[in-house]
């Protein structure tokens, strides 16, 4: 395994890496309410003042950035993460970023009338909708449940396709686009949705929540962030508090785990000509990292 080198320091937890054309990498700072671009010799720009808490990020069909937008949380000295909702939250958020100017604007905010709570990551199909996650905000003694949606990227139509999930997080497509997966984060859980048109999942059991059903899950004081899948349709899944991204096969066999050096490896994606390079924010410590993966992650739709 190829050593991991550090591409850029000094972010504020660092979230949705995205690579684009030149070789550049686009990603959220939740705690600077911005997203940044840095480039191959690791110089930082802001790339967005969009606000709130951004997480995941994506490229969609007309070439402008998607992003997930949390509303904000609030960070206390000593705690890399967040600590509640921020005392300005009042909601969650998809905008659509500008990619010349970065300028934000509001794409949704609510599904049947319920305002969104925390969106968190997001993939686009081959139709050109994209399905995401809502993680729920955490309060002091409850916390709102989490789901899965659907949405068109020109604002028309957004529905919600399973719920309640305790606390789902990273998202992703299999190579055939016949499958979602879903990081659930506390019991480090992965989910898997299958697809049966744009938008539709197949139809839940009597008396179930969804028709989700766990592949894979850790033990031990384990919590699963945001993925990428392979082009080999494995899944590798960013591994909270033990510091690991951990690959697993579509039956749920874990292929191999990597060492992070980082409590908080947040998030992974692939680029380079051969796709074999994997770009990791680790959040803990701020920082983004870079290293050769032994095999190809799967090439995102429209990036």
């Amino acid at each position: 395994m190829t050593d991991i080198t550090i591409l850029a320091t000094g972010l504020g937890f660092p979230e949705g890496p995205v690579v684009c054309a030149d070789g550049s990498v686009v990603l959220t700072e939740i705690r600077n309410n911005q997203c940044s671009r840095i480039t191959p010799d690791g110089k930082v720009s802001v790339f967005s003042r969009c606000g709130g808490g951004p997480n995941g990020l994506a490229i969609g069909p007309d070439g402008f950035f998607y992003l997930c937008n949390n509303g904000g949380s609030r960070y206390v000295e000593g705690h890399s993460m967040g600590i509640g909702p921020h005392p300005d939250y009042k909601f969650g958020s998809i905008q659509r970023l500008d990619p010349k100017t970065g300028e934000a604007t509001l794409l949704y905010k609510e599904v049947n009338g319920h305002v969104l709570s925390a969106p968190n990551d997001l993939v686009f199909d081959t139709a050109g909708g994209f399905y995401f996650t809502d993680l729920g905000k955490r309060y002091a003694r409850h916390r709102d449940h989490g789901g899965l949606y659907y949405a068109l990227p020109d604002g028309s139509k957004i529905v919600e396709i399973a719920y309640p999930i305790l606390s789902p997080n990273g998202c992703g497509l299999s190579p055939d686009g016949k499958t979602l997966y879903a990081a659930d984060t506390e019991g480090a859980r992965l989910w898997v949705f299958d697809i049966e048109a744009p938008g539709v999942l197949k139809a839940p059991k009597p008396y179930a929540a969804h028709s989700g059903r766990v592949i894979a899950g850790l033990g031990s004081d384990a919590r699963f962030d945001s993925l990428a899948v392979m082009a080999s349709g494995n899944i590798c899944v960013a591994t909270l508090t033990t510091g690991y991204i951990t690959e697993i096969s579509p039956s749920g066999d874990i292929v191999r785990e990597v060492k992070m050096p980082d409590t908080y490896p947040t998030n992974i994606c692939f680029g380079g000509p051969d796709m074999k390079t994997a770009y990791i924010t680790l959040s803990d410590t701020g920082r983004l990292a870079v290293m050769q993966w032994p095999e190809p992650g799967l090439k995102l739709n429209y990036n």
